[in-house]
């Protein structure tokens, strides 16, 4: 599926927004979860999915539930 500029915007913002509920769900939050604004600067947007930094205990949570999904 090919997004064009003001599309892929509102992608990453959606995927953002889905992103910050799924781990909600499983009660891990990553407070920097955010579009990168440095990628939208270009003429052609190219939005990357900033997911920022966070503490032991959370990395910790989501390494543990990712692990739990492997078959």
């Amino acid at each position: 599926m090919v997004v064009r500029s003001p599309e892929r915007l509102r992608a990453a913002e959606e995927v953002v927004a889905q992103l910050r509920k799924g781990l909600g769900v499983v009660d891990v939050t990553l407070p920097s979860l955010r579009v990168d604004v440095v990628s939208l600067a270009s003429e052609a947007p190219y939005p990357l999915i900033d997911l920022g930094r966070c503490n032991l205990d959370t990395a910790l949570r989501l390494a543990a539930l990712l692990q739990a999904l492997k078959p």
